[in-house]
This record gives structure tokens, C-alpha cells and sequence, in this order.
């Protein structure tokens, strides 16, 4: 069990992502928007961030960028999940990024993901 902080600008992806970790056995905090999920991470240390990536208040990558300039949370694997952004784009390197989900995902694509972050993480 993990716990994940789950960020996105839409309800019903935040419900999908939250419905598909727990039923993987993951405790999932789930955030609106980057600022709010730089508070949840302060406050509960989270094994793994889910974040889209085009949010009001504060990006995605914004939101790695501050994840890895906190020696406390540098660590933290941050996983962006978004339609905006593409694996090979030079500005998740440069943000810190340490995976990619593309939108649409499904279910299944979201839980392996996570399990393998999961496992080479913990």
C-alpha cells in the first residue's frame, strides 16, 4: 500500500484516479490544482504524485519543479499524466519529470504504471 496525492483540474478524472488506486489498495489525497497538492505533499509525505499538467494556480511541471527544488521531497516520483504534454518533450527533463501517462488512459495503463513506479521506488 502507497499513499498517492492525485492532481487534476477535473473531478472526473481525480474520481477515476482515486476508484483505480484504491482498488489496487493505494490510499489516494486528491488535489484541484498544483498549489493545493504542494500543501498535501508537505503535509503527507506521499510515495507518488499524479499530476495533470494544464491547471489553474500552478502546472504540473510548475508543481515538479518545486517538488524537486525541496531537499524533503526532491525524491518523490512525479508522473504527468496529461494530453498537453508528450514523452520526449524537453521541458519534463528539465521540470524533473520521472514518468509519463497520456490522455486518454486506461484503467489498467494507470494501476501498471504505478505499480512499477511502486516497486522501484519502494
Amino acid at each position: 500500500m502507497a499513499l498517492v496525492v492525485a492532481v487534476d483540474d477535473e473531478p472526473d478524472m481525480l474520481q477515476l484516479v482515486s476508484r483505480v488506486l484504491t482498488r489496487e489498495g493505494h490510499v489516494v489525497i486528491s488535489a484541484p490544482d498544483g498549489v493545493a497538492a504542494l500543501e498535501a505533499v508537505r503535509k503527507h509525505r506521499p510515495d507518488l504524485v499524479i499530476s495533470d499538467n494544464q491547471m489553474p494556480r500552478m502546472t504540473g511541471l510548475d508543481l515538479c519543479r518545486s517538488l524537486r527544488a525541496d531537499p524533503e521531497h526532491a525524491h518523490v516520483p512525479v508522473v504527468i499524466a496529461s494530453g498537453s504534454v508528450a514523452a520526449g518533450d524537453p521541458r519534463l527533463d528539465e521540470a524533473g519529470v520521472t514518468d509519463t501517462l497520456p490522455k486518454p488512459y486506461l484503467p489498467g495503463d494507470l494501476a501498471g504504471k504505478v505499480a512499477r513506479l511502486l516497486g522501484s521506488a519502494l
